[in-house]
């Protein structure tokens, strides 16, 4: 027994074992195997190499955005006065990051003060003080109802910000239409920390007078920083006027795709517009929450009274959305690659091998080339060894 562990363990160490191999002359499997590995070929060159840039490695980005947006807005009232709308009145937030709206209608509701008034019709509509709910607070409501109702307008009295704010008719069309003049500058800086490479939008060839005077246009200035809101709204698949009165968003997506194998001063961003929602019909406007709105206080004194102008504002939110994948040369994603392709020409070999074996109308003669069948070792009775196995005679 133990001789026989003894020369187990010596056949492993002393012998190798190599794969037979049968040259099959057969135009159906020639023609079957250049074709599988020509497929296998093709997915390595064309998809793994070319397209997925399998001989590189990988960067995502760190950055910032910063936007700043200019001009002038004018409306005038129904008693004809007149207003002028700068940018520290129209855009929010005012400092400009990557997310901002720009004010495009709005409904103002002057000179509240804190007191008693009857609500909005249509809201807490009552015949007698019986049907007002004292100290109640309803969430679609201006304010605390005071258990009176008043007979002129059938609703409740509440304790709120008075006269309450009426925002059933929202101007048609928008007061701001002014607002497709203005514009947005867009200042984004990037940092590959892999590769140790930092970007800005402003580029090789913008400086200080390229900027005073270039616009945004997608095939003649693509690399301008500065875009006017109605190119925006264009670009996005919305029209000015439709999105303008009730508001909506739009993405703005600044791609930053870079192959750092060539000149750095190639890796430069490209500009997409995508509307998020905007676009509406009369039947959209039936549903709830349509439109992007929200509001806003001015408080002031006067007559020592605390006072408010209510603005409920109705804007274009644009969201600025970075997008970044640098690509550069790296020796273990090409050996990786490389091996995985190597594998893969195995397929051919497997694929031609069932076709050899199982479909063919040889294929028992190609069986017994293939494979070398030995007799099982029977043990001699006289000794522990067993004799030569032989080999089987071919059918």
């Amino acid at each position: 027994m133990k001789r026989q562990i003894t020369d187990a363990f010596t056949d492993f160490f002393y012998e190798y074992e190599t794969p037979r191999q049968v040259l099959v002359r057969n135009k159906r499997m020639g023609v079957v195997c250049r074709l599988v590995q020509l497929i296998v070929l093709v997915y390595i060159i064309g998809w793994v190499f070319i397209y997925e840039k399998g001989y590189q490695s990988t960067d995502h980005a760190v950055g910032s955005v910063f936007t700043k947006m200019k001009g002038v807005g004018f409306t005038a009232g129904i008693n004809g006065s007149e207003r002028v709308w700068d940018m520290a009145e129209f855009v929010f937030p005012p400092q400009g990051d990557a997310s901002v709206v720009v004010m495009t209608n709005y409904i103002m509701t002057e000179r509240q003060k804190m007191g008693k008034c009857p609500e909005l019709q249509g809201k807490y509509s009552c015949r007698s003080n019986s049907d007002c709910d004292e100290g109640s607070i309803k969430r679609t409501g201006h304010g605390k109802i005071t258990g009176v109702c008043v007979k002129a307008t059938e609703t409740c009295e509440v304790l709120a910000w008075c006269p309450v704010e009426d925002d059933h008719n929202i101007p048609d069309p928008a007061l701001l239409l002014s607002a497709e003049n203005y514009t947005l500058f867009i200042k984004n800086s990037i940092t590959f920390p892999i590769f140790g490479v930092s970007r800005s939008n402003l580029v090789e060839g913008i400086d200080h007078d390229y900027i005073r005077k270039c616009l945004y246009e997608p095939n003649d200035d693509p690399l301008c920083p500065i875009f006017r809101l109605g190119d925006i709204v264009k670009l996005s698949g919305f029209d000015f006027e439709t999105i303008a009165r009730l508001g909506g968003a739009i993405g703005i997506v600044v791609d930053w795709t870079c192959n750092l194998d060539v000149a750095i001063k190639h890796c430069k961003p490209k500009y997409s517009f995508h509307g998020l929602y905007g676009n509406y019909d009369e039947a959209d406007e039936a549903r709830a929450s349509v439109g992007y709105n929200f509001r806003y206080a001015k408080h002031f004194l006067e007559d020592k009274i605390e006072t408010r102008t209510l603005h409920k504002v109705f804007g274009i939110r644009l969201d600025i959305i970075v997008h970044s994948l640098a690509r550069k040369f790296d020796i273990v994603p090409t050996l990786t690659a490389i091996g995985s392709g190597v594998g893969i020409f195995g397929v051919a070999t497997v694929v031609c091998d069932l076709v050899l074996l199982y479909l063919l109308p040889k294929r028992d003669f190609y069986y017994t080339l293939k494979y070398k069948q030995a007799a099982t070792c029977a043990p001699d009775p006289e000794s522990e060894e067993c004799s030569t196995a032989t080999e089987l005679p071919k059918e």
